[in-house]
């Protein structure tokens, strides 16, 4: 191999390692693409998953940073040499991919690409993405790629191994989809059952009201109190519901901006202060920005129903390459020890539960007239 046995095996075996690492699809394609341009030394690398429709249901890059890659605009159509990749399952190696007959052009800010070399991700007869790398960083012979053939076979083996780490994940969110669509059900008979229950009870006591505002309002009264209690907690119990039968669009717009959204809608809704700061928090695994999302919303549905906070501050800071979230109120607090003892958990197990399971921490300070602080690490990629 160009790259020397020695340390092209230490790569390629680098590599396959970073894929198994991860379940997550959207984490296997990243982890596809960058391994694939250290692997091969090229400026730009990208994996595109094919749609039905003519289009990529996905498609990720390496070596274009997010402005550029917004300047780009939207995804690109199954046409050119990415079309032939797809539907012809070969490999593509290229001196200069600009002149080659079935080049289309690209946007405006798209990055000049030259060489190229590009190669179907096969499962079994099914193409399931094209990966395609450019402008290899060596020494280039007038007229010819820099990219060998050496090149192409150890892409080869990645594609193989890729496909195998792509199907996996993508069996991975299928089981976790069953999962989620078997909580969704659990969910919505406990929905049914609670909000119900309280619906009646305040049907009961609007009527009970109605008979006693002649003969006896100050009883009517009390009985009017009692309706918007009911109806408080109904509406509350509707909320949690809400946000766990609707998990956050993260793949579109990612934790900062998804929290900050959620703490805003939070601030509008009750009479309690919400705040929200996120600084310098790069990109986490799927299953680490999920179970932070989970463990803040946990936390918030705690402050602002049990607390009687009047200022609710969540923070999301960088920490190395992972991220340490903090909610903390000014409200009444507890004694960890004794809610443990008396068995009323205010969400705490399931909270460090989903910590743990996303390979975190999580750590709770509070204190009766002291506030709570409830703060999750996790260590990213």
């Amino acid at each position: 191999m160009s790259h020397g046995p020695r340390s092209g095996l230490a790569a390629v075996s680098s590599a396959l390692l970073a894929m198994s690492r991860h379940l997550e699809v959207r984490d296997v394609l990243k982890t596809i693409v960058a391994s694939a341009r250290e692997l091969l030394d090229a400026q730009y690398a990208a994996l595109g998953v094919p749609d039905d429709h003519g289009g990529f249901a996905q498609f990720v890059v390496d070596g274009v940073s997010e402005e550029q890659w917004k300047a780009i605009g939207p995804l690109p159509r199954q046409h050119g040499i990415l079309a032939a990749m797809l539907h012809e399952a070969r490999a593509e190696r290229l001196a200069d991919v600009r002149k080659d007959p079935r080049f289309e052009g690209w946007p405006s800010a798209h990055p000049d690409l030259v060489d190229f070399l590009g190669l179907p991700i096969r499962d079994g007869d099914e193409v399931i993405g094209a990966l395609f790398l450019a402008n290899k960083n060596c020494p280039k012979p007038d007229g010819g790629c820099g990219f060998t053939q050496d090149d192409e076979e150890l892409l080869g083996i990645l594609a193989q191994h890729a496909a195998i780490a792509l199907t996996n994940a993508r069996l991975y969110e299928r089981s976790r989809e069953l999962t989620i669509a078997e909580e969704r059900s659990r969910l919505a008979h406990e929905l049914h059952d609670a909000v119900s229950q309280k619906l009646f009870s305040l049907r009961l006591t609007a009527q009970a009201a109605a008979r006693l505002v002649d003969r006896d309002p100050s009883r009517a009264k009390g009985e009017l109190q009692q309706v918007a209690t009911l109806a408080a907690e109904a509406a509350d119990e509707l909320r949690a519901a809400v946000v766990e039968l609707r998990p956050a669009a993260l793949d579109e717009d990612g934790l900062v901006a998804t929290l900050r959204t959620q703490v805003q809608v939070l601030d509008r809704a009750h009479s309690a202060r919400v705040t929200f700061a996120g600084r310098g928090v790069k990109a986490l695994p799927a299953s680490q920005e999920e179970a932070v999302l989970r463990v803040a919303q946990e936390a918030l549905h705690n402050a602002l129903r049990h607390s009687g906070a009047d200022h609710v501050d969540v923070t999301l800071d960088r920490r190395g390459s992972g991220a340490v979230l903090r909610v903390t109120d000014d409200g009444s607090g507890f004694d960890p020890r004794a809610v443990r003892r008396a068995g009323r958990h205010l969400g705490l197990v399931s909270m460090r539960d989903r910590a743990s399971g996303a390979g975190g921490t999580l750590t709770v300070e509070s204190a009766p007239g002291k506030g709570t602080t409830i703060e999750m690490e996790v260590p990213g990629g």
